[in-house]
C-alpha cells in the first residue's frame, strides 16, 4: 500500500536530496558483504495450479496455492536464479472471506474486506497465519514453521510483512501467546484518543461501511449472508490512511483501523523526541535510549510481535507503508528487533525522500524503497519520453545512503512491465534490470513471474488488471507455466520466455558474486556524451571496481535502434585503476562469448562496442 508521492517534480527532489547530513561511515558501509537479492513472492499464487480465473472467484474455483508448495525443489530453483531473501507476503492471518467457523476463526464481513481473498495488509490475527495457506488450517503454524526450515536448508533467508500503521477493522487475536492482550482491549472508547489506547475513536458515532461507487458491489455482487451494506463498529474507529469519519471514502482504506503510536490528533507527540545525535548512533545506542522511558502500548505490542516471529525462525520484515508510523517508533522496534538478531533485514516502504535520511539514520532501518528516485526515472525512460542523463544525477543525489535504497522494477504495488499500461514487453525491462542490479550497493528485489514475463493481465475481481492482483483468488499464467504441475522446472514455458528467465539468472547470479559491485562506482556517461560520436541519452554507462574486479557498464535503453560508438575511460578512472597503456582482455559477464579489447592510449581508455537494441554488457578487465 502506498500514498501518492509520484507528483513531485524532479527539481523538488533534488533540493531535498541536496539537504543531506553525513552519517557515520559505520553504520553506511556496507563491509563487502556480497549483494543481496530479494525474491518477493505473493504466498497464496504461487504453486496455485487453477487456470480458471473466474472475477471474483471463490477459493474452490479459481484455487489457491498452499506453504506447501514450495517444495525442495521450488526453493532450490528459485535460489539458483541467484536469489539470498525470500519475502513471503501475506502470511500473517489476513481477514479473508472463507469460511473456517470449524477452526475457531470468525467469518470476515464482505463490507470490510477488499476481495474475496482479502488484501495482506489488512492484519486480522499478527500471532497466527494465513488459514488458506494451510493444507490442514489447524496446523497451520506448523506448516509454515516447516516452510521456514526448508527455505533455510535451501540457504535462503526468509522475510515477512509487518504492517504497523493499520490492523483490520475485524482485528481479533485468537491465538495471543499467554499474557498477551489484544489490541483495543483496554481501550478508553469514550475519548478520540489516549496515549495508551490502541486505536483513535469517534465517540457518540457509529462506523458505516463505504458508499459503493464504479458499480462496485462486494463479492462482486454474489451474495453472502454478511455482505449487507453493515458492520458493527461503536464507536466508529479512524481509518487506516487516517480518515476520521465514520463513514469513509470508498477509495479509503476502509477495510483497515489507526494504530495509535501517541501522536495527539492535533499532530505533537506523547513520547520522547530523539536527539538529532542519534543518528550518528548504532542500534544498540537506541535500544538504551529506549530502554528504560514509559512508552504507549502499541509500541510494545509490535516488539512483542516481532520478537514472536524472530523466534518462530523469520530472518526480516518488510515494514508497509513505515512513514505513516513515527520515526521514534523505528528506533525503538528497529533496534529491539537487532538486539536479538542484529543481521536481521529490516526493509521499509518510504516513498518522501525528505524523509529517507530519517528513516534510516535515526529509524535504523535497512533499507528503503528506491521508488521516486531510481524507478520513476527509469520508467520514465522505458516509456520513451525519460532520458538516461537523469540516473547519474539521481545517482550523486542518493551517494551517501545509496547502500540503503533497494532497487526493483515490479513488487506487488506496481504494474507488470509486461503489462500494457506499463511498457507492454517484458524485454525492456532488461537493460533496467541491469542498471539496477550493478549501479550501486544496495539489494536488488524481483517479483514473482517478472523473471519469464508475467502481465499481470487477469481480472481476478477487485481492482484492475496491469498488477497481479492481492486481492483475490487468480492463476498467474506465465508463472504457472514455469510451475509446469509443480515441477518447477519451466516445461510450459515458450523460448522467449526460456531465454528472459535465463536472462535473469545470469544476471543476478553474477551480482550476488562480484566484489565489485561492493565497491566503487562512478558514472562515465557525461564524459561519453560529450567526447563519443554515437552515443547518446538512450544509452548509459559506469564504472565499478574493486581491488580485485574491474568492471565497466553500458546499457541501451533503445527498443529499435543499434549504437556503434568507442566506449570512453576517463583518464580519472585509468588512474584509480593503476592501468598503463596498453592492450587489456576484456570478458564479458552476462553473455561470456562476447570478447573485447580495452585499449589504452595516453591515459584513456577505449572499447569498441556494438549495441543492439536493450542490449547490455558488463566488461571484466582481466589483468
Amino acid at each position: 500500500m502506498r500514498t501518492i508521492y509520484g507528483l513531485i517534480s524532479f527539481l523538488s527532489i533534488f533540493a531535498l536530496i541536496s539537504c543531506k547530513d553525513k552519517p557515520d561511515k559505520k553504520s553506511d558501509s556496507p563491509s563487502m558483504k556480497k549483494k543481496e537479492v530479494v525474491y518477493q513472492v505473493f504466498t497464496r499464487l504461487f504453486g496455485n495450479t487453477n487456470t480458471t480465473n473466474k472475477p471474483w472467484g471463490t477459493i474452490q474455483e479459481n484455487g489457491v496455492g498452499k506453504f506447501a508448495d514450495f517444495s525442495d525443489k521450488a526453493l532450490s530453483e528459485i535460489k539458483g536464479l541467484g536469489v539470498t531473501h525470500i519475502w513471503y507476503t501475506g502470511v500473517p492471518h489476513h481477514a479473508v472471506i472463507n469460511d473456517y467457523t470449524a477452526y475457531g476463526i470468525s467469518n470476515d464481513d464482505p463490507d470490510v474486506v477488499k476481495g474475496r481473498a482479502g488484501s495482506p495488509y489488512a492484519v486480522k490475527d499478527y500471532y497466527n497465519v494465513n488459514p488458506d495457506l494451510a493444507i490442514d488450517p489447524s496446523k497451520r503454524l506448523e506448516e509454515f514453521k516447516q516452510l521456514i526450515q526448508r527455505t533455510h536448508d535451501a540457504g535462503l533467508k526468509v522475510i515477512i510483512d509487518i504492517v504497523p500503521n493499520h490492523v483490520a477493522r475485524n482485528y481479533e487475536g485468537k491465538t495471543n501467546p499467554e499474557g498477551v492482550e489484544d489490541f483495543g482491549a483496554s481501550d478508553d472508547t469514550s475519548k478520540e484518543y489516549d496515549v495508551n489506547n490502541n486505536f483513535y475513536y469517534i465517540p457518540g458515532e457509529a462506523f458505516q461501511v463505504p458508499k459503493w461507487e464504479d458499480g462496485y458491489l462486494p463479492l462482486g455482487g454474489d451474495e453472502n449472508r454478511l455482505a449487507d451494506s453493515k458492520f458493527e463498529e461503536i464507536p466508529a474507529k479512524w481509518t487506516g490512511n487516517g480518515s476520521r469519519l465514520a463513514q469513509p471514502h470508498f477509495n479509503d482504506w476502509y477495510e483497515t483501523v489507526k494504530i495509535n503510536y501517541g501522536v495527539r490528533p492535533d499532530g505533537t507527540n506523547d513520547f520522547d523526541e530523539l536527539p538529532e545525535a542519534y543518528r550518528l548512533k548504532d542500534y544498540k545506542d537506541h535500544y538504551e535510549f529506549w530502554k528504560h522511558k514509559t512508552l504507549p502500548d502499541s509500541w510494545h505490542k509490535f516488539k512483542d510481535i516481532t520478537a514472536y516471529w524472530l523466534g518462530f525462525g523469520v530472518d526480516g520484515f518488510r515494514f508497509d507503508m513505515a512513514e505513516m508510523v513515527p520515526v521514534e517508533f523505528w528506533s525503538y522496534l528497529n533496534s529491539n528487533i537487532k538486539m536479538i538478531n542484529p543481521d536481521a533485514f529490516l526493509l521499509a516502504e518510504v516513498y518522501n525522500p525528505s524523509l529517507y535520511r530519517d528513516y534510516i539514520h535515526k529509524g535504523k532501518m535497512d533499507y528503503l524503497y528506491d521508488k521516486v528516485e531510481l524507478y520513476d526515472s527509469i520508467k520514465h525512460i522505458m516509456k520513451g519520453y525519460g532520458w538516461t542523463d537523469h540516473i547519474p544525477v539521481v545517482q550523486k543525489g542518493m551517494a551517501d545512503i545509496e547502500h540503503h535504497m533497494l532497487h526493483f522494477l515490479e513488487n506487488h504495488d506496481e504494474q507488470r512491465i509486461a503489462s500494457p499500461d506499463f511498457v507492454g514487453n517484458a524485454q525492456l525491462g532488461k537493460p533496467a534490470m541491469v542498471v539496477f542490479a550493478t549501479i550501486s550497493t544496495s539489494p536488488t528485489m524481483i517479483y514473482f513471474g517478472q523473471e519469464v514475463g508475467e502481465p499481470g493481465a487477469e481480472n481476478a475481481g477487485f481492482g484492475k488488471p496491469t498488477r497481479t492482483s492481492i486481492f483475490d483468488y487468480i492463476g498467474v499464467p506465465h508463472h504457472q507455466r514455469w510451475v509446469n504441475n509443480k515441477k518447477f522446472d519451466g516445461g510450459q514455458l515458450s523460448e522467449e520466455e526460456i531465454n528472459l528467465r535465463d536472462f535473469y539468472k545470469r544476471l543476478l547470479n553474477f551480482t550476488i558474486n562480484s566484489e565489485a559491485l561492493m565497491g566503487e562506482y562512478q558514472e562515465i556517461h557525461f564524459y561519453n556524451k560529450d567526447n563519443t560520436e554515437g552515443y547518446d541519452h538512450r544509452v548509459l554507462s559506469y564504472v565499478r571496481w574493486s581491488d580485485h574486479e574491474k568492471l565497466i557498464v553500458v546499457s541501451n535503453f533503445d527498443v529499435h535502434n543499434q549504437y556503434n560508438f568507442n566506449l570512453k575511460v576517463p583518464e580519472d578512472v585509468v588512474s584509480k585503476w593503476q592501468l598503463s597503456d596498453g592492450e587489456y582482455n576484456l570478458d564479458e559477464a552476462l553473455y561470456g562469448e562476447v570478447k573485447k579489447t580495452l585499449n589504452i592510449i595516453n591515459g584513456q581508455g577505449q572499447i569498441q562496442v556494438e549495441l543492439e537494441p536493450l542490449q547490455s554488457y558488463i566488461f571484466n578487465i582481466k589483468e
